[in-house]
C-alpha cells in the first residue's frame, strides 16, 4: 500500500482532516538552540494555532502576555491583543541570508521560524496531499530494533519550512517516528527530530513529545546536546 496513504490512515484519515481547518496546542519547549540564538523565554510555555489547509501559524503569548505572532510564508508580524502590529518583516526568509548557527536572532527572526516548523509538524502526512508536493518510497531503515518505512517529500516552493526535501520516517502502524531535515535559516547541519507519545484528539493522532537531535559526519545521531525539545498537550481540532 502507498506509503502516503498508509500514514494518512495512522494518523485520522483524511475524511477526517477535511472537517478540520485548524488546531491549537498547549506547548512546553527546551533545548539549546533558543540560547544559542540569544532567544530564551518566549516559546517556553505557550500555545500555537495552526491554519490546516493553508500556511498560518500564531504562537501565543509570545514574552509579553498581550503579545502574539503572526506567521505566514510572506509576513511574519508581532502583534497585540488589539490586532495592532508591533513590529514587522515581509519577505521573512531573506532575512536569514548569511547566518551560521551562532548568529543571534531578534524576534522576527524566531516568530518565522517557530512558525514554519509547527505549521510542518502539525500538518503532515497530511499535507503531503496538498498540491505541489511530490513524494518517494525509499528503502527501509533499520533502528533500535525496529524496521521503518522512509518517505522523501518534496515541498512545493509557495510552502516556507526548513528544506526543500525532508525524509519521514514511519512504524510499522504507519506513525510518523523520525523526521531527518536540514535547516537552512540556520545555517547548521542536518538533524533527526523524533516523535513518541502519540495520542489522539477529535480522531487525529498526534505525537505529543519531540526532540531534535544533529546528525553527526558519520550519520549517527548525535544523543547531545538536545537541540530543540517540545512537548505538547490541550490539542484542539476545530
Amino acid at each position: 500500500m502507498d506509503l502516503v496513504d498508509v500514514a494518512v490512515a495512522a494518523h485520522g484519515g483524511l475524511d477526517r482532516w477535511k472537517t478540520y481547518t485548524s488546531v491549537s496546542a498547549h506547548l512546553k519547549v527546551g533545548g539549546v538552540l533558543w540560547s544559542l540564538k540569544q532567544q530564551g523565554g518566549p516559546l517556553d510555555d505557550t500555545r500555537v494555532r495552526v491554519a490546516l489547509h493553508r500556511e498560518y501559524a500564531s504562537h501565543y503569548p509570545f514574552g509579553d502576555a498581550d503579545l502574539h505572532t503572526v506567521f505566514t510564508p510572506e509576513r511574519v508580524a508581532v502583534e497585540n491583543d488589539a490586532n495592532e502590529v508591533v513590529e514587522e518583516r515581509l519577505r521573512p526568509r531573506a532575512a536569514f541570508e548569511g547566518h551560521t548557527l551562532t548568529t543571534p536572532w531578534d524576534r522576527l527572526h524566531l516568530a518565522y521560524f517557530a512558525g514554519y516548523a509547527m505549521w510542518t509538524y502539525f500538518t503532515a502526512p497530511f499535507s503531503f496531499t496538498m498540491p505541489g508536493f511530490r513524494t518517494e518510497e525509499l528503502s527501509p531503515w533499520q533502528e533500535d530494533g525496529q524496521t521503518w518505512r522512509r518517505l522523501s517529500v518534496e515541498f512545493p516552493d509557495s510552502i516556507a519550512t526548513h528544506g526543500k526535501r525532508q525524509t519521514f520516517y514511519f512504524d510499522r502502524e504507519g506513525l510518523v517516528r523520525r523526521h531527518d531535515y536540514t535547516s537552512e535559516v540556520l545555517g547548521a547541519g542536518p538533524a533527526a527530530h523524533y516523535s513518541s507519545g502519540h495520542r489522539e484528539f477529535g480522531g487525529i493522532v498526534v505525537p505529543t513529545q519531540r526532540r531534535v537531535h544533529l546528525i553527526g559526519e558519520d550519520g549517527g545521531v548525535m544523543p547531545d546536546p538536545l537541540v530543540v525539545s517540545i512537548d505538547i498537550d490541550d490539542v484542539v481540532f476545530e
